[in-house]
């Protein structure tokens, strides 16, 4: 099979020729710098800057020969765009804190204080206030909290939206449907595209990280609060942004088409190591009617597969997220609280697509030893890969510290399998 039809198959829940494999087609199943410039060398490569693909998390750019070698069967299909407003483009040479060379944006502009903490810039903008902050000796940024002094007798769900979300301009769209059609005719891959504007609520962006003032509540906890405390401001903000999301998705499905098999919809995490932020009832009132809404008319309008981010133990929403027509499920964190591989995959698994999940990567691949990790991935690609309806991926992005005979190890294993 090729890529495409791999994908094609496992998404409706055939078995194909192999667990295909994702690396870098979205910004949860993707590879730090660090640790991606040492893959290049173990691979035989020669070393070269790594390109940042994602300045927030400091993802690389996984070039295809790189694909090639490890037999990727993604492509991800992106606005240039990043999380701190500005485009990825004019690439300049930076060094992240461990010496690895990488190549950043020309807006990607940084200061650091007295301590070596490092401070990023909404927009490449140094009159305003920094937005992220990677601490002396990190390898990612933190997303800092500009918490204005707000009114909560008269919140206004727009203020909020406004600077957030906006339609689609012709520029945006003329390059998605460039970006598309020559993934799809000069390539074999499967190509996912990033939406994300089905995340409603997602953390990474309450704070405002590409938005010069934000205004409204924007610190998490703050924000978590106003669940309880000001539900109709929440609810408000949801419905704004849904409205431009159904806009924007009709708008993408007329720039994209068919071209691509999967549409990544939303990041919002909904869980924690033990359990969710919030309560079933609390998802079923104020979130599930949205997500019902977009999806509905993904399902109804194109032939796209919906691919859901959210970590931790959300099994106690499932059969919600089956409801609302979730198709693939991202990471599949398999260590959380109730994510028993055999339960999720006997359950579930003519019901969800598991898109991650390959290998822990909050303790086996960092910590465990090459064969630890082998007998970890056969296990894994055992379980959910039966039947199909798996793609291989580990449990969110792979970090900078994890031994690189580790993820050699990874892949390896699930090409022998």
């Amino acid at each position: 099979m090729t890529s495409r039809e791999r994908i094609r198959e496992v998404i409706n829940h055939r078995k194909p020729d192999r667990i295909p494999l994702d690396l870098g087609s979205t910004l949860v199943t993707g590879i730090q710098a660090c640790i991606y410039a040492k893959l290049r060398k173990a691979l035989g490569l020669k070393g070269q800057p790594v390109k940042i693909i994602d300045p927030f998390q400091m993802l690389a750019y996984v070039e295809p020969e790189i694909m090639e070698k490890l037999g990727i069967d993604t492509a991800g299909l992106g606005l240039p765009t990043n999380l701190f407003g500005f485009k990825n483009e004019n690439w300049k040479p930076w060094r992240l804190f461990d010496g690895t060379k990488v190549m950043v944006p020309k807006k990607f502009i940084t200061t650091t204080d007295n301590e070596g903490n490092i401070y990023i810039y909404p927009k490449g903008d140094t009159s305003v206030s920094p937005c992220a902050k990677m601490p002396k000796g990190g390898y990612y940024f933190d997303v800092l909290v500009r918490q204005e002094t707000i009114d909560e007798e008269h919140l206004d769900p727009w203020e909020w939206v406004k600077d957030q979300y906006s339609v689609y301009t012709e520029e945006e769209l003329r390059y998605l449907e460039e970006t598309a059609e020559d993934l799809h005719r000069n390539t074999e891959l499967s190509i996912v595209g990033s939406f994300w504007q089905g995340g409603f609520g997602d953390i990474a962006l309450v704070p405002g990280p590409s938005i010069k003032q934000p205004k409204g509540i924007r610190d998490p906890q703050k924000w978590i609060m106003a669940h309880i405390l000001h539900p109709e401001y929440i609810k408000g903000i949801f419905n704004l942004q849904c409205e431009i999301a159904l806009e924007n998705l009709n708008l993408y499905y007329q720039a994209v088409g068919d071209n691509i098999d999967v549409i990544v919809v939303s990041g919002t995490d909904f869980g924690t190591q033990k359990g969710t932020f919030i309560s079933p009832d609390m998802y079923r009132d104020m979130y599930k009617p949205f997500h019902k809404k977009v999806n509905d008319w993904i399902h109804k309008n194109t032939p796209w597969k919906i691919f859901y981010h959210t970590c931790g133990s959300v099994v106690s929403l499932l059969d919600d997220f089956v409801e609302v027509g979730i198709d693939i499920l991202n990471p599949i964190q398999c260590s959380a609280k109730g994510m028993d591989p055999h339960m999720l995959k006997k359950k579930y698994g003519d019901k969800l697509v598991f898109w991650g999940g390959g290998v822990d990567t909050q303790r086996t691949l960092p910590f465990g030893t090459p064969e630890e990790v082998r007998r970890e991935v056969r296990e894994r690609c055992r379980i959910f890969g039966e039947g199909g309806g798996f793609v291989f991926n580990p449990i969110h992005n792979i970090q900078a510290r994890i031994p690189i005979e580790n993820l050699v190890a990874v892949f390896e294993t699930v090409r022998s399998f």
